[in-house]
């Protein structure tokens, strides 16, 4: 049971209602998460616009969701397991593919490495080492690139978190994730 509600659409108003409106028209539905967010309108508006300041980086769409599942994995985030593995099946990305980047695995080998270094970004709460840093360097990525793949854990890490806290209801298709080992 959510320890947050989710804002009602039909009862949303002001900012709320005009930020919920707007991801309606662009998903085709309101994920409970952003229905959960507009509780505060700040927080939501935040939180949609990094995400719209990230759309326009050099990283794909794709990358980016798989990125977020390297990050829900860590994290043990089952709302965002599942937001993000329907989101990145229509993006087109393959079924067994996205199971393996919930463990910051990929088939192909740059893919693999920008999600093995947003792993270690989590891991290490942002503290790299030189050899993390080189072998994604190694893999293509450029500095720009670095920097949009710490931005998108930082994203991830607030839905994360944010899910983890109001213990939102998952209102996408249901993906497992291994529970976390410590506290």
């Amino acid at each position: 049971m959510p320890r947050i509600q989710p804002v009602k659409t039909d009862e949303a108003q002001g900012r709320a209602k005009a930020l919920l409106d707007g991801v309606e028209k662009a998903m085709g539905m309101t994920p409970n998460l952003m229905r959960t967010m507009a509780q505060s309108p700040a927080v939501l508006e935040a939180y949609l616009g990094f995400g719209k300041a990230l759309a326009g980086a050099s990283l794909s769409a794709q990358l980016r969701e798989q990125i977020a599942l390297a990050v829900a994995g860590e994290n043990a985030c089952g709302y965002c397991a599942s937001a993000h593995t329907a989101i990145g099946k229509k993006l087109g990305v393959e079924e067994g593919e996205l199971a393996a980047n919930l463990n910051a695995l990929s088939g192909d080998a740059k893919t693999g490495a920008a999600l093995d270094f947003a792993r270690r970004i989590v891991i290490e709460r942002g503290w790299v080492s030189d050899d993390d840093l080189k072998r994604v360097r190694d893999a293509g990525y450029s500095d720009g690139e670095i920097a949009e793949i710490v931005a998108a854990v930082a994203q991830n890490i607030f839905s994360n978190y944010f899910n983890h806290v109001a213990q939102t209801e998952v209102d996408f298709p249901h993906v497992e994730v291994r529970q976390p080992t410590a506290a």
